[in-house]
């Protein structure tokens, strides 16, 4: 993609399935508030990611401002929802990746990244003429647009992509969205489609394929059965599933009757017999903690560090 096609298509954004068709160049802004500018909040060696992401080394994480999901639980939600961070250039996210590439980590690791593909893509292009070489993650919320994937095709390596909600009225409760699942899972079927299954080097370090996360929320385990069986039905054992204990309320879901609580044990227990019962060969499954709080980044919110 030319610098000008870039350029063109941020004057009528269309990047996320919301498709705002706002003029971002002139500084408007849609759903995810993000401007023509490249906004992240931290990158950092990051080893809480699954084993197979992060390995020994870990995994080099970049935490992208402004989100096109809006979760009312969102755990990132000061960079997520508030849009904290600082502002970079394509050419200085080029140097990013090529710096983490020099700290010996596995991966460069883009999380929440979607507002941002069209700069990505040309970042990619200008770190890997100067050498990198390791494989990129694309580590999304899964509500994207088809035509959006598309344009990363050759340039991601591994699809992280979350699939939240199977039932719509859940999507538009906690996250005043519509038609999630559907517009998710074609998706997510293209991004299998570009990647194939997924496939881990002689030290199980993923290389290259898909790995479909799901956090369970309290009080909505049918909806997690149901996204669990859409897996299994839809791309079966070709794929890695992280099935995530790891829900705390946040941000708005403290006020939320259904969300201000962490899950139960007979909750998980019984995601856990389902996951057995489905016989899903590939992934993992987190155990349910006490201080899941802890494991949340500490931001540079306020810019000032070294970008």
């Amino acid at each position: 993609m030319e610098q000008s096609n870039y350029l063109k298509e941020l004057e009528k954004c269309e990047m996320c399935p919301h498709k705002c068709k706002v003029n971002r160049i002139k500084g408007k802004i849609g759903r995810c508030k993000a401007t023509d500018k490249i906004k992240i909040a931290l990158y950092s060696i990051h080893k809480y990611e699954e084993p197979c992401i992060s390995g020994e080394k870990g995994s080099g994480t970049i935490f992208f401002s402004n989100c096109n999901l809006n979760r009312i639980y969102c755990q990132n939600y000061e960079i997520s929802q508030l849009g904290k961070g600082k502002e970079i250039s394509i050419e200085r996210l080029a140097e990013i990746m090529l710096e983490l590439q020099e700290k010996d980590v596995e991966n460069i690791n883009l999380v929440t990244p979607t507002s941002y593909t069209v700069q990505i893509i040309e970042a990619i292009k200008i770190a890997k003429s100067n050498g990198l070489h390791i494989p990129i993650i694309y580590n999304t919320n899964g509500y994207e647009s088809i035509e959006t994937i598309k344009k990363l095709e050759g340039y991601i390596d591994v699809y992280l992509p979350d699939l939240k909600y199977y039932y719509n009225k859940i999507g538009k409760r906690y996250s005043k969205i519509d038609n999630y699942f559907e517009i998710t899972t074609k998706a997510i079927l293209e991004m299998y489609n570009q990647v194939g299954k997924t496939l881990l080097d002689e030290r199980g370090i993923i290389k290259k394929g898909l790995m479909i996360r799901h956090l369970v929320l309290p009080n909505n385990i049918e909806n997690s059965k149901k996204i669990l069986k859409w897996i299994k039905e839809n791309i079966n054992n070709d794929v890695y599933i992280n099935v995530m204990a790891q829900y705390f309320p946040t941000y708005k879901a403290k006020e939320d009757e259904k969300l201000n609580r962490k899950l139960t044990q007979k909750e998980f227990k019984e995601i856990e017999d389902f996951v057995y019962e489905l016989d899903i060969k590939n992934g993992y499954m987190q155990e349910l903690g006490e201080h899941e709080e802890e494991y949340v980044p500490k931001w540079n919110v306020n810019g000032d560090g070294d970008f």
